[in-house]
C-alpha cells in the first residue's frame, strides 16, 4: 500500500508560484465565484479579455515560443527544476517501492492492525526511501541527470 499524498503537490505549486500573481489569480477566481454566467460563456469572456489586454505585439511573441491553447490563448509551460532533485525524487520513489516490498507481510505486532499498520509501513518505506535516495542511492538519479541534460529555461517565469 502506498500512500499518495497529492496535496503536497498543490502545495509545492503553490510555493513555486509568485505571490502576487498567486493573490491576482485568487481575486479573479473569487469574482468569477460569484456570477451566475455559464462556465463557458465566462472563460470565452476572460480570454478575450486577456488577448485584448495583451495587445498584437505580445500574443505574436508568445506563440513563436509556445503553442496555442485550442481556444487561441498562449499556454505557458513550466519547466521541471533544473538541478538533479526531481531525478532525486524519482529514485527515492523507486527505493520507497523496493523497501517496502522487502518489509515483512505479517507485523502486526509492529505496525499495527489493518490500515492504519499499512499506512505505518508504508510512511517507514518512504522515509527509508528518501533516506537512502540522499545518500549516493542505486545510481538512477545519476543516470537519469546524465542522460537528460537540463537545458536553459528560455521561456522566462510561468504563473
Amino acid at each position: 500500500m502506498i500512500v499518495t499524498a497529492t496535496p503536497d503537490l498543490v502545495l509545492d505549486v503553490l510555493d513555486a508560484a509568485d505571490p502576487v500573481t498567486q493573490r491576482a489569480a485568487t481575486a479573479k477566481l473569487n469574482a468569477l465565484k460569484s456570477s451566475d454566467a455559464d462556465f463557458a460563456t465566462t472563460m470565452d469572456a476572460e480570454v478575450g479579455k486577456a488577448a485584448a489586454a495583451a495587445g498584437d505585439q505580445s500574443a505574436t511573441r508568445l506563440s513563436d515560443t509556445q503553442p496555442p491553447a485550442v481556444n487561441g490563448a498562449p499556454v505557458k509551460v513550466i519547466k521541471a527544476p533544473a538541478s538533479g532533485e526531481v531525478y532525486r525524487k524519482f529514485e527515492a520513489f523507486i527505493l520507497q517501492t523496493f523497501v517496502e516490498t522487502m518489509l515483512p507481510k505479517q507485523s502486526e505486532e509492529v505496525f499495527g492492525k489493518g490500515t492504519a499498520g499499512g499506512v505505518w509501513k508504508s510512511m517507514l518505506a518512504e522515509q527509508l526511501g528518501n533516506q537512502l535516495a540522499k545518500g549516493n542511492g542505486i545510481g538512477i538519479a545519476k543516470q537519469l541527470a546524465a542522460a537528460h541534460p537540463a537545458a536553459p529555461d528560455v521561456s522566462g517565469k510561468a504563473g
